[in-house]
């Protein structure tokens, strides 16, 4: 148990750090929107560690926190007034837009985090357990059981309008183009493909680079401003 608390403690960490933001930002304010949802699934993967739910809890603490401190690290580059990682920019651009509805904000948010983020955090942490990729494969398919578990719930919680209006609402189609499931499906692949890359730097960075764009292209296409 003892051991189980030392590695429990970075993820504690950027619980403290998410719930801080949470307290800082603005209700409306876009990043506010993501973190709530972030904060949400962090505490459901340490309820899940603590339950006994993930086989090798080392693997998926060690996942759980490389995973967030990307997220923060770009947070803490807008503080610092440098640029965040090209799949954020269009959420940190567009925060306060009035266009944009909370569900964009959370979703653009989710497939940054996904999209990106979590590829490389499983190269992080196969480089921190000196493992392979398989090694924390049924971690990552559980952590990402619960993203998609609590997907549907965010679509439900912040949906706007009763359900026969949504069909119609440009909403409903903006964001029926995406889905967690591929995207997380996508992002084992390129995490894959990153590993397989390790020992040639210049391609691993043209090929990181290169998904961090797409991502963060697809993020501006979630973030279109709509009508009321």
């Amino acid at each position: 148990m003892a051991q189980l608390e030392h590695f429990t403690a970075p993820v504690d960490t950027v619980v403290d750090r998410m719930r801080a933001l949470d307290e800082a930002l603005p209700e409306r304010d876009g990043i506010a929107v993501f973190n709530r949802v972030y904060l949400a699934v962090t505490e459901a993967v340490d309820r899940g560690i603590d339950s006994g739910r993930f086989t090798d809890a080392r693997a998926a603490i060690t996942l759980d926190v490389r995973f967030a401190e990307r997220y923060l690290r770009a947070v803490d580059a807008v503080a610092h007034d440098r640029r965040p990682p090209a799949c954020w920019r269009p959420l940190f651009q567009f925060r306060r837009h009035p266009g944009v509805r909370p569900l964009q904000f959370a979703l653009a948010g989710i497939n940054a985090h996904i999209g990106h983020d979590l590829a490389l955090a499983v190269v992080d942490t196969c480089r921190t357990l000196d493992c392979e990729p398989v090694d924390v494969e049924d971690e990552f398919d559980r952590v990402g059981d619960l993203l998609v578990s609590l997907e549907e719930r965010i679509r439900e919680d912040l949906m706007p309008g009763p359900d026969l209006l949504q069909i119609a609402d440009p909403l409903t189609h903006l964001l029926g183009a995406w889905s967690l499931e591929r995207a997380r499906d996508a992002t084992w692949t390129a995490a894959r493909a990153l590993w397989a890359l390790r020992g040639l730097p210049d391609v691993a960075a043209e090929f990181t680079e290169r998904l961090d764009t797409a991502v963060g292209f697809a993020g501006r296409m979630l973030l279109t401003p709509l009508p009321d």
